[in-house]
Formats: structure tokens, C-alpha cells, sequence
């Protein structure tokens, strides 16, 4: 019987998005039309969440290293 990994997937809502990002919600929509930013996905009809790990990484990529 093979085991297959589980991995659980955290969605985060916009205000999360922007306190661990320090970006406002105009800058992070212009950055994701720019393709800059991680987009969200469609949780629902009126709901969008970013997927935690997305953001985890586009953050380390950002980091300046000194």
C-alpha cells in the first residue's frame, strides 16, 4: 500500500495579506495586475483568499539580504 503526504494548504483573507506584508489593499491589487504579487484564489461567489505559502515565499523573495 503506498502513503501518500498530506498537506494542508492555509488560505489567509486580505487583512492578513496586509499586515504581514505592510501593503495596502490598493498596492497589493496594482502589484498582482502588474504580476508582482501572488493572486488569490476564488474561495466563493464574493470571496478570495491567498494562499499562505505563496505569500511566504513571495516575501523571501523580497528580502535584501545585508
Amino acid at each position: 500500500m503506498s502513503q501518500q503526504a498530506c498537506s494542508s494548504v492555509s488560505i489567509l483573507c486580505r487583512k492578513q495579506v496586509e499586515s504581514r506584508t505592510g501593503l495596502s489593499r490598493s498596492l497589493i491589487y496594482k502589484m498582482m495586475s502588474d504580476g508582482i504579487f501572488p493572486k488569490p484564489v476564488l474561495l466563493g461567489a464574493r470571496a478570495v483568499g491567498w494562499i499562505e505559502n505563496q505569500i511566504d515565499q513571495w516575501l523571501e523573495s523580497r528580502t535584501v539580504r545585508l
